[in-house]
């Protein structure tokens, strides 16, 4: 059986936030591999503009190129649907691959938001989750002690499995990315360095 952290997302861009989830994720839980799975148009991202698949799919490929144990997965991309909801693929996972166990790797905002997601009452019932909570930039501890409460009350409500991984959540975002580069800034050190030459040399994000 292999353990399995799931990151989920657009990745418009994958940004060194992510990989640092990831690798904090894949040492401390003992994971066997960490998947980076883009999705198509989320359905809360459905007027806003997605760069294309095959773009932000190469963006990743770039980005891990070098840790053997992370993977892009293309499983919800190839889905037939319109849409993809975390709580389908979860379904769709376990069914494809019962040998397996999947963590939902994610930041401290989705543990807030998770009630507003697609049954998530299957979500957290289903799938242990490893969440990232932000940390002070001072005291390096958490930055509120919102995040315990919350977590109690989801195990409580949903049977949540929900465990805190120990790393800084980067105050970093993909949409801060996109507007640095419309806006001619510089992005150095937000993205992987061959992400940042993906975007260059293919003029991404450029307005």
């Amino acid at each position: 059986m292999a353990k399995i952290g799931i990151m989920g997302g657009t990745f418009d861009p994958i940004h060194v936030g992510h990989l640092v989830l990831a690798e904090q994720a894949y040492r401390e839980y003992g994971l066997d591999q960490i998947w980076f799975m883009p999705s198509k148009i989320p359905p809360h991202k459905k007027d806003h503009r997605i760069t294309d698949e095959e773009d932000r799919t190469a963006m990743i490929r770039a980005a891990i190129a070098d840790r053997p144990y992370f993977r892009c997965s293309d499983y919800e991309l190839r889905r037939d649907a319109e849409y993809t909801y975390t709580a389908d693929t979860l379904r769709l996972l376990a069914e494809d691959y019962p040998a397996d166990e999947f963590y939902f790797i994610v930041g401290e905002d989705s543990v807030r938001h998770i009630e507003t997601w697609y049954h998530p009452e299957y979500i957290l019932s289903h799938v242990p989750f490893l969440a990232a909570q932000r940390e002070d930039d001072e005291t390096h501890g958490p930055e509120t002690d919102e995040l315990t409460p919350h977590i109690r009350y989801l195990e409580a409500k949903y049977g949540a499995r929900i465990s805190v991984l120990h790393c800084r959540e980067i105050d970093v975002s993909s949409a801060e990315i996109r507007r640095r580069v419309e806006e001619g800034l510089d992005i150095t050190g937000m993205v992987p360095e061959k992400t940042l030459e993906y975007i260059e040399g293919h003029r991404l994000y450029r307005g």
